[in-house]
């Protein structure tokens, strides 16, 4: 969970031991859990108590369980640019790579993969803004992290085993909860429940020594009413890059309780993640020279001989649970409620070399009669967090009206703390807690939102969002400061259907948010604010549909990636002041007679600073319009899928990435060249009239022309005023995360 570590001096009178500290956690998170727990016991046992009728739900799974993301997704009444992705679309890719590595060949959105091969640390960006702008959702519950606003999948392997479906709403999106949505808004949708009871074991390997296993059941519906399910997933790769292993556990545990009128969901799922680091890039020679290196952990023991620590490691467990209430009150009323709560606790471990005395609080000793004041030691920087709350919404329907008010409240209590384990000089106890951190963020939103029918072809659609945010910390050395802010963001829009095939839909949206963690380490950051202009066309018959739709998003302070990164490798933002993205985007699925599917996309854009200010060799230099970081002009995406007979598919896969530059001074040091990758898939079920209902063989052929691609990187300057005494001269770095060459993944799933 690497951008939510933090290294801060600790004054002396707030030192405890490191085992105390975390037998007080144990205590709190005690207290708190079985608090919660009896919350949602006599919630979910007066909720059971209701005298309901039953029904046979034939048919009706999906669009049951779709009750609990229906305040927050869009259909084609509503003015927003989306994309839907289903679970039997996922299901022949999902070999055991993350969530935004499925997504990849969805319009404007860019993946890439820390350890190369899309299992570890993976990111996404979405029409250039990276994963802290786009808003997560599970449920309707917020999973971006508070304070770094980030989206670690890792802490939650092989969740697309668990995804019934999922909505990528570009742009600002309808009103949901959780930050702002500043690229785009990804809503997830956990599985449905079973009619029917089923066991399903699937195993799956491939290159680098990638092996995914997962079990999953249901005891399908009892008496009409109950269902339990779950899953248990164990993934571990060596990872293309050196060094960048991963192992990977999760388990997804659900009960569903249902009557006529009422649907109600019991949610535990979580992961635990063992990552060995590789988040530092490496520069152009070593790019070319030795592709696969890997700089974490690296040091020179007393010999002078290069070493490398094998315990340079990310070790981190997430747990959440989840209560959602479905009720549908009269044939106009319906309500949402659901209660959350997520527990994250874990480190990262550290080699430090000859690190400064003055970080730890270490007096400077005499060794040999010379003053020492560095030493080599190794460090655990931890997480302990907890993020809880509820989010709520009431739907009311009729006729040409359907009104949703709908909003949440929801707490982030974050502990950060560090120990020294090992030193090779130093002046205290083994363990004892170097830095000493708490914050606490709070997040209450309130929205309503309208969709309005006019007549048979028009049709009005009207969002208003209040959202307030207060951060509090322990002092200025946690990154943050005590800070609120206070946000409306309205939204409107317009849709006309011509005919039965075709939609046209105009809307403005605006959205503000708050800076991260990070951006307050860096600086003293402002909010945001965004004005996001949509015009789209839909195009509808059974074998042709086209989504067109063209875009203006004119930022004020927009956060953007400097192409710099912290010491724990989280990438670095700053206010820019006025921005824009521009552009045009094109998604089709076209069928080619019974056998053949065609689904390309393709995003054209331009993303620009304006009047773009930076100090070059001591001087204030106005650079003009400048790109914006990571992003590029051009992506394109291209699914081509061959199914001869019902039961087997073969899918060629292409993605284009055009030039970016990692910084938004347009240097030539800062180019990242355009890229492509090329994939095939092949999917083949058989069916039996036995205990094993079927088996499902899968294989995913990733860049089958070994193209060497660099899908992400990072740009830096610094000031150098001591080569040439008098002057300073700017200097540039540029680091790189190269991408696995051809590779594969093979997989089998066995149905009982």
């Amino acid at each position: 969970m690497k951008p939510l570590y933090s290294i801060f001096p600790l004054k002396a009178a707030q030192q405890k031991s490191g085992s105390l500290r975390r037998l007080e956690y144990h205590k709190k998170h005690r207290i708190k859990t079985n608090v919660i727990s009896l919350v949602l016991f006599v919630f979910t046992m007066a909720s059971r108590g209701q005298d309901q009728q039953t029904d046979s739900l034939e048919g009706n799974k999906v669009v049951l369980d779709e009750v609990f993301v229906s305040a927050i997704r869009v259909t084609a009444q509503t003015p927003v640019t989306y994309s839907n992705l289903t679970k039997e679309e996922i299901k022949p890719r999902n070999l055991g790579q993350d969530i935004p590595i499925l997504m990849n060949f969805l319009p404007s959105v860019v993946t890439t993969s820390d350890a190369g091969a899309g299992v570890g640390y993976t990111g996404i960006r979405v029409r250039g803004s990276d994963a802290t702008r786009v808003n997560v959702t599970i449920n309707g519950i917020p999973y971006n992290d508070a304070e770094s606003q980030g989206t670690f999948w890792v802490n939650m392997p092989d969740f697309a085993s668990s995804t019934e479906s999922l909505q990528l709403q570009r742009g600002v999106g309808t009103s949901t909860n959780g930050a702002g949505a500043f690229g785009a808004s990804l809503n997830v949708l956990t599985d449905g429940f079973s009619e029917e009871a089923y066991g399903q074991i699937s195993s799956s390997f491939g290159s680098f020594n990638t092996l995914r296993n997962n079990l999953k059941f249901s005891t399908g519906l009892l008496n009409d009413q109950v269902e339990i399910s779950g899953r248990l997933s164990r993934i571990t790769s060596d990872g293309y890059i050196d060094r960048a292993s991963s192992k990977l556990e999760s388990y997804f545990l659900q009960g569903a309780y249902k009557t006529d009128n009422t649907l109600i969901k019991a949610l535990l799922f979580g992961g635990h993640e063992i990552t060995s680091q590789s988040w530092f890039g490496i520069d152009a020679t070593t790019l070319e020279s030795d592709r696969t290196f890997n700089p974490a952990g690296s040091y020179t023991d007393e010999n002078g001989n290069p070493q490398f620590y094998d315990k340079e490691q990310d070790n981190y467990k997430q747990d959440h649970a989840q209560l959602l209430w479905n009720e549908q009150w009269s044939e106009n009323w319906s309500t949402n409620f659901a209660l959350h709560y997520t527990r994250g606790r874990g480190y990262f471990e550290q080699f430090r070399e000859e690190d400064d005395f003055d970080t730890y609080g270490y007096m400077p000793i005499i060794v040999d009669g010379t003053e020492v004041n560095t030493t080599d030691l190794i460090r655990r920087r931890w997480l302990d967090n907890d993020f809880y709350g509820t989010v709520f919404s009431v739907n009311y329907v009729k006729d040409k009206l359907n009104f949703i008010v709908g909003g949440g409240y929801n707490k982030y209590e974050g502990d950060h703390f560090g120990e020294v384990i090992w030193a090779r000089f130093g002046g205290t106890t083994i363990r004892e807690l170097y830095y000493d951190d708490t914050s606490v963020k709070t997040d209450f939103n309130l929205y309503s939102k309208a969709n309005y029918s006019i007549d048979e072809q028009w049709g009005l659609f009207g969002d208003l969002q209040y959202r307030t945010v207060a951060y509090q910390a322990n002092g200025a050395e946690t990154g943050l400061v005590d800070d609120a802010f206070n946000f409306f963001n309205p939204k409107a829009g317009v849709t006309y259907d011509l005919n039965g095939n075709n939609n046209l839909y105009l809307s403005f949206a605006v959205a503000n948010r708050e800076p991260n963690r990070n951006d307050y380490e860096n600086g003293n950051p402002e909010p945001e604010r965004l004005n996001d202009l949509e015009l789209g066309w839909r195009y509808v018959t059974p074998n042709i549909q086209v989504s067109t739709n063209m875009y203006y998003m004119n930022y004020k302070n927009q956060l953007v990636l400097t192409g710099a990164l912290n010491d724990v490798g989280a990438p670095l933002r700053e206010n820019v002041g006025d921005s824009y993205r521009l552009g045009l985007e094109i998604d089709a699925n076209i069928a080619l007679g019974n056998t053949f599917r065609w689904r390309p996309n393709i995003a054209f854009s331009t993303n620009k600073n304006k009047e773009f200010v930076f100090q070059r060799d001591g001087v204030v230099q106005n650079l003009g319009d400048t790109n914006i970081a990571f992003s590029p002009n051009l992506v394109l995406g291209n699914m081509f899928t061959y199914s001869p007979v019902e039961k087997i598919q073969i899918s060629a896969l292409t993605k284009y990435v055009g030039k970016q530059y990692m910084g938004n001074i347009d240097a030539q040091g800062s180019t990242l060249e355009a890229y492509s990758q090329t994939d095939l898939n092949i999917q083949y079920e058989i069916d039996f009239d036995s205990f094993i209902k079927s088996i499902t063989f899968s294989g995913l052929v990733n860049n089958i022309f070994d193209e060497l691609n660099v899908t992400n990187g990072y740009f830096f300057t610094y000031d150098d005023d001591f080569s040439n005494p008098g002057t300073i001269t700017t200097v540039e770095g540029a680091g790189y995360y190269p991408q696995a060459g051809l590779n594969f993944l093979l997989g089998a799933t066995v149905r009982f």
